[in-house]
């Protein structure tokens, strides 16, 4: 990607996992980044590991309305336009519980932050792309297997997975008009802090304990940018990439 062709990108959760190898795979491609996390620290090592200095971290909580709207108004200011959201931040919530034990608090913080975050972010990222000229982008939503098949005691986490496919096809066709282009991917067990407990042995449907399998994290990045550098006229409406041998098919 060319100087007179460098796109930009909003990722948010993009001081760790996921977010962050994103992050680099787009630096990697020429892209410049507004990075987005609760920890300034982290994005600002993320931006360190980009080796790009068209980078701009933003502190940010996804839930909060005036945060997300800091966000977008931040990296307008910066590059005046939009190409790319990356809706990536989310939180697995206390996993493991329960759903007759999971407190309201927790259900609520899950989602606030998987649904109603990813929601404000998309409507940001929408409103900037049909307002922009030339008008359009790409909005990529994290999905997560999870908005397929559920885990044992994960009721907050799948059913805000689960709504984020909605959310995706919505955005899809509200966006046509607009050459807004919205697609979905479903990552399984990539290899990030937030699967560790994967990999030395979680609740399986049938009551047991089971290690899985992991993939590297890189694996996903590339296919998010794979997603991201499609021109508008073309869409990966929804992609699943995921370990090969975990137990997804034939799970329950």
């Amino acid at each position: 990607m060319n100087e007179a062709q460098t796109k930009i990108a909003i990722v948010t959760g993009a001081g760790s996992g996921i977010g962050r190898a994103v992050a680099l795979e787009l630096a990697r491609g020429g892209w410049s980044l507004a990075l987005a996390g609760r920890r300034t620290e982290a994005l600002e090592e993320t931006a360190a590991l980009t080796k790009s200095d068209d980078v701009l971290c933003v502190r940010t909580d996804v839930a909060v309305q005036e945060d997300v709207a800091a966000l977008f108004a931040a990296a307008r200011d910066r590059f005046g336009r939009l190409d790319l959201l990356f809706n990536n931040a989310g939180t697995f919530g206390p996993g493991g519980v329960p759903l007759d034990e999971l407190p309201y608090e927790a259900w609520r913080h899950v989602v606030d932050t998987n649904l109603n975050g990813a929601f404000l972010c998309a409507q940001a990222a929408f409103r900037q792309m049909k307002g922009q000229s030339p008008q359009g982008g790409r909005i990529i939503n994290n999905g997560s297997i999870s908005a397929q098949v559920p885990r044992p005691h994960s009721v907050a986490y799948t059913a805000t997975k689960h709504a984020m496919t909605g959310l995706t096809k919505s955005l899809s066709l509200d966006g046509r008009p607009y050459r807004i282009a919205t697609s979905q991917i479903d990552i399984g067990n990539a290899a990030t802090d937030m699967t560790e407990q994967m990999q030395r042995g979680i609740l399986q449907a049938n009551g047991q304990l089971a290690a899985e399998p992991a993939m590297e994290v890189a694996d996903v990045a590339r296919t998010v940018r794979h997603m991201a550098e499609l021109p508008l006229e073309a869409n990966v409406q929804f992609a699943t990439v995921m370990a090969t041998n975990m137990p997804f098919i034939g799970r329950g």
